[in-house]
């Protein structure tokens, strides 16, 4: 189970190019990786409460074991007051024999409370590495998106100016240019066109009587 955690672990430090090259998402394999390490803390969490609870276990087995040994120590010390040693050589028989049953508890709860003290140790560890790989995680998402941001942007700024770009502009150009010539032409023909009637009262519309009368006074025409 660490050993796989720790695989995890080695796949999102070193594996992140190989992922990019294989057109894998990275923002959504990392959610994975991130989804894989706390299901490892999970059973790591149920590893280490079961050590725990097998830990307490053995200890109150040595605790029982113990206090029989004190009692039948007790036993025997007040069988002598009383006069009675058969009966304290029968409770120290049974003292001595609680003892070793104590003895081989007591190595059997000491062995499983280090098992659960390095299970803690190795939790915490996990913990800790979940937690930086997680800020890691989270950073390397918002450099997959500004890349993915700015590989879109180039792309669009790319497609700007290109072949067709430019091809539209000069077909619109040449468009733009022949409806100009082609109102020039309209005015021509319109002027073209005009009676010359049109051109006297053309005349009279821009003030020509009024300067003919001046010009005849001037020559004494009048």
């Amino acid at each position: 189970m660490f050993q796989f955690f720790k695989r995890v672990k080695t796949v999102v430090n070193s594996e992140l190019n190989s992922m990019l090259d294989k057109a894998e998402d990275p923002v959504k394999m990392l959610d994975q990786f991130m989804r894989d390490m706390e299901n490892d803390i999970r059973e790591a969490e149920s590893a280490v409460a079961k050590q725990i609870a097998n830990e307490k276990m053995l200890k109150r087995k040595h605790d029982d074991a113990q206090a029989l040994v004190d009692k039948r120590m007790k036993q025997a010390e007040q069988a002598i007051e009383a006069g009675n040693e058969d009966l304290a050589r029968r409770a120290l028989e049974d003292k001595n024999k609680q003892q070793e049953q104590a003895d081989v508890m007591k190595a059997s709860w000491e062995r499983a409370k280090t098992d659960a003290d390095g299970l803690r140790d190795k939790l915490d560890e996990m913990k800790k590495e979940y937690q930086q790989m997680k800020l890691k995680k989270d950073s390397l998402k918002a450099r997959a998106e500004s890349a993915k941001t700015r590989t879109k942007i180039n792309r669009t700024m790319s497609g700007i100016g290109g072949d067709e770009s430019r091809k539209g502009f000069d077909r619109m150009e040449e468009k733009v240019l022949k409806h100009e010539a082609e109102a020039e032409t309209s005015e021509d023909m319109s002027r073209e066109s005009r009676t010359l009637d049109d051109e006297f009262e053309s005349l009279q519309d821009n003030g020509v009587d009024d300067e003919l009368a001046a010009l005849k006074k001037k020559m004494g025409k009048e």
